[in-house]
């Protein structure tokens, strides 16, 4: 039945998606094909476009194809049923918060490290937290092409004339480091602003909820278990804190209450706030309307620097009968992308491959460079087969903090709510 669950929403939600940047023909004759699905539309696969461009220039005798599919669902569904089915790509493009439901089902192949350090990719040129997560059972399943941190934007002007400027004009850190301090900030910046200091948009906006309280539960020391068959496990004291910190914030004046992400986002364009949570993949909208818009790493609210973050990354489909020179040219592409990643920070991705981060070019990206320790500090979703990018887990969780977070519940009926949530998720099979 889930097979054909599965089948169903594939073939429905996947017609007419398809878009390759080559197609088999002449050109690829005599040529090594390497397949590659990816889930980048807009601005971010006119890079990706650019890049494989770049790699497929310098390895004429590899025939790339390029392929996007629908973001969501219908892309890890496909990836899913090609991959059982045997007719996958060669490499897909997979969130790493998506990994723990692929490859304990077989549906993955691990990467050779020796190829990879042949080819000038090890386990020192990434960053620990993103290598660790890229890994299951101990090899490396994921060659993370970027960190994608939720951060803090801030208009220069106005944290200036709230005296949280550094004397180089970006935002202290230390200024808005702690509840107490941070929530007096915010009320310093409404002042300046004449409406609220800080910009966030929770309601209609599920991954952005789930994205601040993994952040802040982190940060505050949360731990977790999830167990398939057993009850959830939170800190529940820890999780209760961090609502309780959430509700102050959003009084109206640090920050709007019943707000959406497309009215905080207008309000911080429109320099009614003078500080935004958003992920890095907004500053090209940001910038549009506040060129010398600043961004960091998200502040220290409670006692653990840490960063809620996701990442792109590569991974190899199981194929039934393998191609050692399939493989190989495979290898060489997707070495060949992450060294081409200077391009993809262009849109904010923070490049996963430190020596481009390290790369002078890289320095002289502004914000960009400002905001890359959050790669240091990230954390992940949990590990479990229905959390990650685009689930139904993040809709989930934001749907049982509705309550809490307008104010109508306690903190601890949010943490209640999510752990039942949670119960039920972990009693289902996977269907991968």
């Amino acid at each position: 039945m889930l097979r054909a669950a599965l089948v169903g929403a594939g073939g429905v939600a996947l017609g007419g998606a398809l878009a390759g940047c080559a197609a088999p023909g002449a050109a690829t004759a005599g040529k090594t094909p390497v397949r590659i699905w990816d889930l980048f539309s807009g601005g971010d696969g006119a890079l990706m476009q650019e890049m494989v461009g770049s790699v497929a220039s310098a390895n004429p005798g590899i025939a790339v194809e390029s392929t996007t599919l629908e973001w969501g669902p219908p892309y890890y569904t496909k990836l899913a049923m090609a991959s059982s089915g045997g007719r996958p790509p060669e490499a897909a493009v997979m969130h790493l918060s998506r990994l723990a439901g692929y490859a304990p089902g077989g549906l993955l192949e691990p990467f050779d490290l020796d190829v990879l350090a042949q080819l000038g990719v090890r386990e020192e040129h990434f960053a620990p937290a993103v290598w660790q997560k890229a890994q299951y059972d101990g090899q490396l399943y994921a060659l993370p092409l970027d960190t994608h941190p939720y951060i803090t934007f801030h208009n220069p002007t106005i944290i200036k004339d709230a005296g949280l400027a550094r004397a180089d004009g970006k935002l202290d850190l230390d200024a808005v480091a702690g509840a107490d301090a941070f929530l007096e900030a915010g009320r310093a910046m409404a002042e300046v602003t004449g409406e609220t200091g800080v910009g966030w948009g929770y309601q209609r906006d599920p991954a952005g909820c789930w994205r601040m309280f993994w952040g802040l539960y982190s940060q505050n020391g949360g731990d977790y278990e999830l167990t398939p068959g057993r009850p959830a496990a939170l800190d529940e004291e820890a999780a209760a804190e961090v609502f309780e910190f959430l509700q102050a914030m959003v009084d109206g004046t640090v920050a709007a209450r019943n707000q959406d992400g497309n009215a905080a986002a207008a309000r911080f364009m429109s320099q009614r706030t003078g500080m935004m949570f958003a992920g890095e993949w907004d500053l090209p909208m940001f910038r549009g309307a506040l060129p010398d818009v600043g961004a960091t790493q998200f502040p220290a609210i409670f006692d653990t620097p840490a960063n809620y973050a996701d990442s792109h990354a590569f991974v190899l489909p199981r194929q039934v009968t393998p191609d050692p020179a399939g493989r190989e040219a495979t290898y060489r592409v997707l070495a060949g992308l992450l060294k081409e990643s200077l391009t993809w920070a262009s849109a904010g991705h923070v490049p996963a491959y430190q020596p481009i981060v390290e790369d002078p070019a890289y320095q002289e990206l502004t914000p960009q460079r400002d905001y890359a320790p959050a790669a240091e500090i990230a954390v992940f979703d949990p590990d479990a087969w229905f959390t990650g990018g685009g689930s139904d887990f993040q809709t989930r969780m934001a749907d049982a903090m509705t309550d809490t977070l307008a104010g109508t519940a306690p903190p601890r009926t949010a943490v209640t709510r999510m752990l039942s949530v949670m119960d039920r998720f972990l009693a289902q099979p996977n269907p991968a």
